[in-house]
Formats: structure tokens, sequence, C-alpha cells
């Protein structure tokens, strides 16, 4: 017999809520399913417009953006019985609060790996030749044509690459670094498997620190938490060697950006990749004003592949618990 998880008063055809726009084709294929109601504009919601629509809906389809706390919980209606997250990342969610309300809350886990590490490497090259300060020089008119000392980065091989954080996107940049011959380092919760360590080329660092110093670059692919909030602060980037640089593409939170600005400013690292930033859509100008940095505006999962695949991800998540049975993307405390 399959659990069951809604009481069997949640009809047929839910209200469900989209906070943000989505792919038109997921949006076409929920307003058959669903009664919805979209964003047409995009606009992020107010925290008013938020209790709102909790007050009302069934189902709550929500994105990062979005910051879905104990207050807002604890306001919404009886009858909110799923929060169908858009996207992998569970941090912007009271987990605890929604379970203690019988909410349940679900993602979208794995539809952007490949994009992510697609990115992540990306920057890792941007990053190591120096791309953002060479871009800038040509677009100044200051370049001076070719020369064989002028304009130089680090080439990949042999280099050490520090990964934090080895769930899913941490091993898919593990298989992409490994083509480009560099030597692979991670630290985590918990060691990998043998097997999948030799298939990665990948070794365990205990030590993070020991990671973080030994690294020619570090990326990170932790969740945010209160145990990683400022993971990378000063004294850890005070470890980096000079020629090091770090690439971020998880969570803004991860590095204390003060210290990274200091740290770049006087040229005690060389250079950061930054796809994500600590209080996003709001970038400290200081930062995009160094000439080592790379930075992109939150592009990691910015492919209509995986966006489309997030999409068929909610929904399937709200079809089965609109059938009463377990989605297969439920979110439990213990995962977190």
């Amino acid at each position: 017999m399959k659990e069951q998880f809604r009481d069997t008063s949640v009809p047929a055809r839910p209200r469900v809520v989209v906070t943000r726009k989505l792919l038109p084709e997921v949006e076409r294929r929920m307003a058959e399913l669903f009664e919805v109601s979209f964003n047409a504009d995009d606009t992020p919601m107010t925290r008013d417009a938020l209790a709102a629509a909790m007050r009302e809906c069934d189902v709550l389809v929500p994105t990062v953006t979005d910051r879905i706390d104990t207050a807002l919980i604890e306001q919404s209606g009886g009858q909110l019985g799923l929060i169908a997250s858009f996207g992998a990342g569970t941090d912007h969610i009271d987990l605890a609060a929604a379970r203690a309300r019988r909410i349940m809350v679900t993602n979208t886990p794995g539809v952007f790996t490949d994009d992510t590490a697609d990115l992540t490497l990306a920057l890792i090259i941007l990053v190591s030749r120096r791309f953002s300060e060479n871009v800038r020089t040509l677009r100044a008119g200051k370049w001076a044509g070719w020369g064989p000392s002028v304009m130089l980065g680090h080439s990949l091989m042999g280099k050490t690459l520090g990964i934090v954080g080895m769930g899913r996107i941490g091993q898919a940049v593990a298989h992409r670094a490994k083509a480009f011959g560099m030597d692979i380092r991670y630290h985590n919760r918990h060691r990998l498997p043998g097997a999948l360590e030799n298939m990665l080329s990948a070794s365990y660092e205990p030590d993070l620190d020991a990671l973080v110093a030994a690294s020619d670059i570090l990326t990170l692919h932790c969740p945010a938490g209160p145990e990683t909030i400022r993971l990378l602060d000063a004294r850890r980037i005070a470890l980096m060697k000079p020629a090091a640089c770090v690439v971020n593409t998880g969570r803004g939170q991860l590095i204390d950006e003060e210290a990274l600005i200091a740290a770049l400013d006087e040229g005690r690292i060389a250079g950061a990749g930054l796809d994500v930033f600590a209080r996003e859509p709001q970038v400290d100008p200081r930062l995009l004003a160094l000439p080592g940095l790379v930075a992109m505006p939150h592009l990691g999962s910015a492919t209509y592949e995986g966006r489309g695949a997030a999409g068929e991800r909610v929904i399937a998540n709200i079809r089965f618990w609109v059938d009463g049975h377990r989605p297969p993307d439920m979110v439990l405390l213990e995962q977190t």
C-alpha cells in the first residue's frame, strides 16, 4: 500500500501560486493541471504578497529568491499542504517550521548539476587565465599587441584543485577537471567510497585548512547553513597561496566578502570567480572593481534544459501529492 500524504479534502485541481515566471511550456502544463496564479512580470513577491498567497493557496511554488521563514509559515492557511520549491537548495525555507505545520516540502535535486559544473569549470579557466583584467585592457584600448611576456595566466595541467563539498556538483566538477589533468583533492562531511574516488581521481583531505593551503584553485560546493556561513573567512583566506584563486558557484554566504575584497585588493591571492554573492542582487561595487575578479549574475542553472527539467520536477511533485502519494523529491530534515 502506498503511503498517504494529504487530506482527502485537497481538491484534484489544487490552487497553486508560482512566485516567479517559469518557462512558457512549464506554465502551460501547470495551467492544464492546476488552478494556478502566475507571476507575469517576474518581479519578486513582497513579504506581504507571499503571506497573502500562503493564506489562500494549497501549493506554493517558490524559488531561492523567496525567504519562507517561520513567521510566514505560521501565518499560512490551514489548506497549505505543499511547498514545491523550484531549485535544489532548501536553505531559504524553514523546514522545521513547515514540518510542525504538517506542510510537505519538495525540491528539484540533480537537474542543475551539469549546468553548474560547466559554469564552475568555465570560471576556473577564466580566472586562471586572467580573463577579466585582460578583457578590460582590450576594451579600454590599452592593448599594445601580442608579447611573449605579457597578459600571462596559468595553465590547469598539474594544478591542485581543492573541492569543498563533494556532492553531485562537486563530483561533476571533479569529473571535468580530471580531463584537464588537475590534481583533485576534496573535503566533505563524509568521505566518498574508494571506488568513486578512484573513478574521479580524487583524494580526500579531512582537514579543511590543509586543503585551502594546498590548493591552487579552491572551489566551493557546500550548502549554506550555520556551519558554512563565511566558511572561507579572513583566517582561511590568509592560508591560501599568493597565486591561488577561489571559485564560488554555491552560495554567496560561504565567503566573507569583506575579507575577500581585502585579499584581492592587497594582492594576497590572485583572483576569484563568483557566480553568487552575499547580498544578491546587490553586489559590492568594490568587489566588481577588482581586476582579479570574474563575476557572473547567478548563471549556474541558467539553461533552457535545466530550467525546463526543474519545472517538470515541480509538476511531478505536485501531482504525486495531489494523488496522495509521497512525492519523489520530498525533503526530509535529516537530509539537510
